[in-house]
């Protein structure tokens, strides 16, 4: 194992930006794992085993025996929300988990009590929480946020800390080249208290970073999809990740789409609904709010299946997608895609993926792989953009300054992910990614 990573010492405080399905599932989960309780199934952490070295010296080990990992008993969490709830009163509001899965841990997750979230109902107009920072611009939001994270590091006595988000997608902000291109101007629009060009989440991921805390955007938000986000990560040495926790159909998309590509079979069309019930539904139902989504899950296939490479067979496809609120549902997520694709002189054919999914339950795992790895970047000297956790992210960050195209095809980025673990782990990456 290489010696050159910090040991992960001490309590790893885990800071949950949001305390609905989402995260009070991945909470309860950990609390139970950590008892003997529950399994942490779906985590890559705690159960994909990588192969390292070749011929008579090759092995297959977990994560945690190539790189020092986290342990689930180190983690402490804590969270923000706009509702005053805790959260076992959260697990059991979001329906998500039966009885006997959280009561065990009952008294672990009252003691979990989210502090007042930064919110501007402006950019999640469904939610009317009264938990809320008073703020008078957006650099004191920034402000109130670094000393929530201040207090909780010596209240708990962590070692190191990692900031989540887990709250609802934000109305879509286009990155504008005036406020979000340097660390300087987006803090020159903060003190200037812009609230069109600076989302809450914008405060919560500067104010992680700033108190030496890796940011890890779990919505399709603009937040760390901007030059200036990136360069505030360079200059304060740490992680940052997103966005978008890819769970359900976008976990398929980016999957399936490499079949097409692989056995070069054209495309005509890919159709793509959802139904959903939980809050993140709800937020959604607001145009100005799919808006953001739309835009994430849209750019998977265009990495995947390239009209450049192969116009004869991606050049002219239509990619549609839908989501709609369905409050019978709650967080039991349905998506549907219908694809339409075509083969030997042409001839059509479909492809139809009915999926019944459940979102938080898919969302819990890939939120504690993405807090773990970050962590062990941070103490591996890895700051920035994180391109290996692409595999865990709907719409990867990547420099499209510099005309770099995200990884989204699965198979390439699970490549990345294995060969950045056996890096940081001090042998050789030795997989090349076609």
């Amino acid at each position: 194992m290489n010696t050159t990573i910090q040991p992960a010492e001490g309590k790893l405080g885990v800071l949950i930006v949001g305390n609905g399905a989402v995260a009070t599932t991945f909470m309860t989960g950990v609390l139970m794992a950590r008892k003997g309780l529950a399994k942490p199934i779906g985590a890559m952490t705690q159960y994909d085993k990588i192969r390292v070295g070749k011929g008579e010296d090759k092995k297959y080990l977990p994560y945690g025996e190539i790189v020092p990992l986290a342990s689930l008993s180190d983690i402490v969490f804590g969270t923000w929300d706009v509702y005053p709830q805790n959260s076992f009163e959260s697990a059991v509001n979001a329906d998500v988990l039966r009885a006997k899965d959280i009561l065990p841990v009952e008294d672990e997750l009252k003691a979990i009590v989210p502090m007042t979230a930064a919110f501007d109902k402006k950019f999640a107009n469904r939610l009317d929480g009264t938990n809320v920072k008073e703020c008078s611009s957006r650099w004191d939001m920034v402000e109130q946020l670094r000393r929530d994270i201040r207090r909780f590091r010596e209240e708990k006595g962590c070692s190191r800390l990692v900031v989540l988000w887990a709250a609802s997608t934000e109305v879509y902000v286009p990155v504008d080249m005036t406020v979000h291109d340097t660390l300087e101007h987006l803090e020159a629009a903060m003190k200037a208290d812009d609230r069109e060009r600076i989302a809450p989440s914008m405060c919560y991921a500067y104010a992680a970073l700033a108190e030496g805390a890796p940011f890890i955007m779990g919505a399709p938000n603009t937040t760390v999809d901007i030059p200036a986000m990136w360069e505030m990560a360079e200059k304060v040495h740490m992680p940052i990740a997103g966005k978008d926790f890819k769970t359900g159909q976008t976990l398929v998309k980016s999957g399936f789409a490499p079949i097409l590509s692989t056995r070069c079979l054209g495309l005509r069309g890919w159709f793509s609904t959802n139904i959903l019930g939980n809050r993140d539904g709800l937020v959604l139902d607001e145009p100005a709010n799919f808006r953001t989504k739309e835009v994430s899950k849209l750019s998977t296939l265009e990495t995947i299946l390239e009209a450049e490479k192969q116009p004869d067979l991606y050049s002219d496809y239509y990619h549609k997608v839908r989501i709609n609120y369905y409050p019978p549902r709650n967080d039991n997520k349905e998506s549907w895609d219908n694809i339409d694709i075509f083969g030997w002189m042409g001839y059509p054919m479909q492809v139809k993926i009915n999926f019944l999914c459940r979102d938080s339950i898919l969302a819990a795992p890939v939120c504690l792989d993405l807090v773990l790895l970050s962590d062990l970047a941070a103490r591996a000297g890895k700051w920035g953009i994180q391109r290996f956790l692409s595999f865990f992210l709907k719409s990867p960050m990547h420099d499209y300054t510099q005309g770099e195209q995200a990884v989204n095809h699965l198979y390439q980025q699970h490549t990345m992910l294995k060969n950045a673990i056996r890096e940081m782990g001090g042998y050789e990456p030795d997989e090349e990614m076609d």
